[in-house]
């Protein structure tokens, strides 16, 4: 048997999140099948298993934050699983005969409860004692998920295979043998006559939920769940603890942070962790050790939109997006020529402004986990078509969620589009270990004044954008700073003035 341990899969990670399985107990797997998707604080990472065999054990529930080095899955030859302990009989509902399974006792997770309390009894399993039944229960026997109870109660448990205890909204249930019904675990706990109504059993729901409904002093089994297969959700918790009814499951992510909650609660919390956490502590430092200094210029960009439009009509870029981004990629990289101090890094540790002879060009991305950085790693040596490629795939990646530590390390300038947003700037935090970073602001149509064929100014329609630099002023004058900027909005202004650098 062999013992996987959550490795640190970026550059100094301490913890991170079980996000979800992609394996169950008894499935046979290769060397670097994909077991575990995990949340660490940077990104979202796959990880292969450097062990072929059988999962014998999923060592860490859905949900849970664990250190790197805490083992979470077992893998070895099914001969070694502990031998299970038979289902304890019940009566069922109907005469029909149930499907039956065996449920690891030594796991109290195969229940989805905690304290030694497994799915058949309430055993503890350490000391072999009989625990007296709940206050309210006529017979002590078997326990059950609260669902399977209150569908009993309302006459619907009919007789064939045993209730569904493993969903989406559970974390993994470890056993040692399992009914396949669907892909996945079924176990032969009936519900036994006496249990009525679901007070009388444990209530089924994630740790967290089980943590929040501790610190909010609220009883889960006078809870009516919502979630699937009966089990209690954040927001049934939380419409307890306020008196307001809870959400369907099916809208569960409308309650979230920047979206219109259609929740009777008055507040909700959201555990800071992951790349949100990670974001705030750098933008944090950031702002408080580099002193920001932040300055704009407004860009007639007509012929930057002209060029755009020619681009995207060439033959070579008929496969990939195009897009004023593109443009203003290639004009950092060439004004850099002139003004290297944007693309240095102020060492505080040695003393040293370290200049860096390469261009690994960050674009800051939203994501719903946060703000991830990727960059495009040497991006000055990338022609313009190369360039765009790349462009195209790191925001992909980073929409998926799926962008990797090792492309968000290493930055060396980053530009932010608020211009997506319909916003027009604003001043943005230079990333941890660069200099400066770029806003790229909407881009809308306005009266401007040009010079006409006889030299007399005139108004025109025009294309217009704003940029918005921030500089670290311990080494970045203002002198270099405007001049960057400058240069970057007279090659968005004329794109031809590109072959002056």
């Amino acid at each position: 048997m062999s013992e996987f341990k959550l490795p640190d899969v970026g550059e100094g990670l301490t913890e991170a999140e079980i996000v979800a399985w992609k394996v169950k107990v008894g499935d046979v797997i290769a060397i670097n099948d994909i077991i575990v998707e995990i949340e660490t604080a940077k990104s979202l990472v796959e990880l292969p298993s450097p062990f072929a065999g059988t999962v014998l054990d999923l060592m860490v529930p859905e949900g849970e934050t664990v250190p790197v080095g805490t083992p979470i899955i077992s893998i070895g030859d099914a001969s070694a699983a502990p031998a299970a302990a038979p289902a304890a009989p019940a009566t069922p509902a109907q005469p029909t005969p149930q499907a039956e399974m065996e449920i690891d006792l030594s796991n109290p997770r195969a229940s989805g409860g905690g304290e030694g309390e497994s799915l058949v009894g309430r055993n503890k399993v350490e000391r072999g004692a009989v625990r007296r039944a709940r206050k309210g229960a006529t017979t002590p026997g078997v326990a059950v998920g609260a669902a399977a109870a209150h569908a009993q109660a309302q006459g619907a448990f009919e007789p064939g295979p045993a209730p569904d205890v493993q969903s989406s909204d559970e974390p993994a249930v470890p056993a040692t043998s399992a009914v396949p019904t669907g892909g996945r675990r079924q176990a032969s706990a009936l519900v036994p006559d006496a249990v009525t109504s679901p007070a009388t059993a444990r209530a089924l729901a994630k740790p967290p939920v089980r943590k929040l409904a501790k610190d909010l002093g609220i009883d889960l089994g006078a809870i009516a769940p919502s979630g699937p297969n009966g089990t209690v959700t954040r927001a049934d918790v939380e419409a307890a603890a306020t008196g307001a009814p809870a959400m369907p499951e099916q809208y569960a992510d409308l309650a979230r942070p920047g979206v219109n909650p259609m929740v009777g609660a008055r507040e909700t919390r959201e555990p800071i962790k992951g790349v949100r956490k990670m974001m705030a502590q750098a933008m944090s430092q950031s702002a408080f050790t580099s002193p920001h200094v932040t300055e704009w210029i407004t860009v007639d960009v007509t012929r930057t939109m002209e060029f755009v439009d020619r681009i995207k009509a060439r033959r070579e870029f008929k496969d990939v997006k195009v897009s004023p981004l593109l443009v203003l990629s290639r004009a950092v990289m060439l004004a850099m020529k002139r003004t290297p101090e944007i693309n240095s890094f102020w060492d505080d540790a040695a003393q040293e402004v370290v200049y860096k002879g390469y261009v690994n060009l960050g674009i800051a991305a939203a994501t719903p986990r946060g703000l991830v950085v990727p960059n495009v790693k040497d991006a000055d040596s990338l022609s313009l078509l190369e360039l765009s490629a790349a462009l195209n795939q790191l925001t992909a990646t980073a929409r998926e969620g799926r962008t990797q530590p090792a492309e968000m390390s290493g930055g060396t300038f980053t530009i932010t589009n608020v211009g997506v947003f319909g916003v027009d700037a604003g001043t943005p935090i230079i990333n941890p270990g660069e200099s400066a970073i770029l806003c790229f602001g909407a881009i809308r149509k306005q009266p401007w004044v040009v010079t006409g064929a006889n030299g007399e100014d005139e108004l025109a329609i025009r294309q217009i954008t704003t940029l918005a630099l921030s500089f670290d002023h311990r080494h970045i004058d203002g002198e270099k700073g405007s001049r960057f900027l400058a240069d970057v909005a007279g090659i968005l202004e004329d794109p031809a003035s590109a072959l002056l650098f």
